[in-house]
Order: C-alpha cells, then sequence, then structure tokens
C-alpha cells in the first residue's frame, strides 16, 4: 500500500523527491500521512477535494484486497 500511494503520488507532484509517507497502526486501521513540497499540497488535493477522495478510494481498494482497513491524512 505504502509504495502504490508512493507511486501515484510522486507522478501528480512538481517535487516528487520531497514526498513522504509516514505509517503508523491505529485501532486496527493503518493511517498513512503524506507530506508533499507546499506548492504541492494543491495539486494533490485537487478541486473540491477530488484528487484526495480518488487517492483515498485507491487505497481503501488496495487495502480491502489485502483485508486491510486504510485512512489517508494530507499534512499541510
Amino acid at each position: 500500500m505504502e509504495e502504490f500511494l508512493k507511486f501515484i503520488t510522486k507522478h501528480l507532484v512538481d517535487q516528487p523527491h520531497l514526498v513522504t509517507l509516514l505509517q503508523e497502526e491505529k485501532d486496527g486501521k493503518m493511517v498513512f500521512t503524506l507530506k508533499v513540497a507546499e506548492q504541492d499540497v494543491g495539486k494533490v488535493i485537487g478541486k473540491k477535494g477530488r484528487t484526495a477522495q480518488a487517492l483515498r478510494t485507491l487505497l481503501a481498494a488496495v487495502a480491502a484486497k489485502e483485508g486491510k482497513r486504510a485512512i489517508l491524512e494530507i499534512a499541510d
């Protein structure tokens, strides 16, 4: 799941070398915190949050395939 998110995010932003993804487990769910360059935050969130919602949907699908639950948080 982590590599999947990094792959997609690095292709969305202008500065892929600044993409970091922190992973921790809370209440039986995997929580991913995504950090990108300040000028790339808008690209990851998208208009009306559509890109962020699409990332969350894809993450949920990959997690479900592995029998897990996952949450994506975007740090600003």
